[in-house]
């Protein structure tokens, strides 16, 4: 029997994958990568007898992989939040899928844990932008605001570790970051102990500070949409400035489209803070398009429909 665990590279998949091995511990092979490397499934060559545990990526896009695992005799765990489509229904899958606007993979993982490592989850769904629900679930587990803001930080940082166009563009890769986190059970130990932590948030710090310059190509009453250079800093930090501009102006819609250097652009979407709802059906809409309710991307959009999106986004979020 072969173990695999198949994870979103952000902290999502991450911290879901921790609490899963925190409490259940086992060797498995280990298949993730950059953010929106979603399709991991093709990448599993597993057969009958073996266990595969997906953790934050979209069913709908690793449908006919799943299917194949499936009737090769896999048994799959399948956790997640993203649009799933049709769900198979087969005796080797247990499907936790909960596409709430306000849950994330680390919250479906803890419940399904019943709480058991819940401090990485908060962890988790803070990275994934879901303060409220974190901050609501670390207090009721005794954690105290200081506490609770570290937490944060280290959630956005491992969040913002997983985007870019190549593995060049990350600090770690996410199977390494994940390694450095297993020894943890408590994340604040993890924090205060492991030094990669502090080159990490050193370099979200850095990127950061370039991004504060970006300003708006495009406004309306719907949202802001940004065009970000082909640059390492852009390409990193995209995820995390959307997020930290949907909590800024709650009400509006963001899009951020970073320029490939191939005529076409990475777009990363939030939908308004304040109702957490349709970026993935804005996305959808164009070849390469996914993700959930609050934010979605699209991996290649043409230079040429530019126009088309920005259309689009005001007909998404206006009013």
């Amino acid at each position: 029997m072969t173990f695999y665990d198949v994870f979103n590279g952000d902290a999502d998949g991450i911290c879901a994958l921790q609490q899963m091995r925190l409490q259940q511990p086992r060797e498995s092979t280990l298949v993730s990568g950059l953010k929106r490397e979603i399709d991991l499934l093709q990448r599993v060559d597993a057969g009958i007898g073996d266990v595969v545990t997906v953790l934050d990526i979209s069913l709908d896009k690793n449908r006919d992989e799943l299917i194949r695992l499936l009737d090769a005799g896999v048994e799959v765990f399948y956790a997640d939040h993203h649009f799933a489509g049709d769900i198979p229904e087969h005796e080797m899958l247990d499907c936790h899928i909960d596409l709430a606007a306000d849950t994330c993979t680390s919250l479906i993982v803890n419940a399904h844990l019943d709480g058991a490592q819940a401090r990485w989850a908060v962890v988790g769904a803070y990275g994934d932008n879901f303060d409220a629900s974190a901050a609501e679930l670390g207090r009721g587990i005794g954690l105290e605001d200081d506490a609770l803001a570290e937490m944060q930080q280290l959630g956005i940082c491992l969040n913002y570790n997983g985007y870019g166009f190549e593995l060049d563009d990350l600090l770690f890769h996410p199977v390494e970051l994940y390694r450095k986190l297993q020894p943890y059970a408590d994340p604040l130990e993890f924090i205060a102990a492991d030094a990669a932590y502090a080159g990490l948030l050193a370099q979200y710090e850095d990127d950061m500070h370039r991004a504060a310059d970006a300003v708006p190509n495009y406004e309306s009453d719907a949202g802001a949409v940004f065009l970000l250079p082909n640059q390492s800093w852009a390409r990193r930090i995209v995820g995390v400035m959307g997020n930290e501009l949907a909590k800024r102006h709650p009400a509006r819609a963001h899009a951020l489209l970073v320029d490939m250097g191939d005529g076409n652009h990475r777009v990363s979407v939030r939908a308004p803070y304040n109702t957490k709802s349709g970026a993935d059906d804005l996305c959808r809409q164009f070849p390469s398009g996914g993700g959930r309710k609050a934010a979605a991307g699209i991996n290649a959009l043409a230079a040429a429909s530019l126009d088309e999106f920005v259309a689009c986004f005001d007909r998404q979020f206006d009013g």
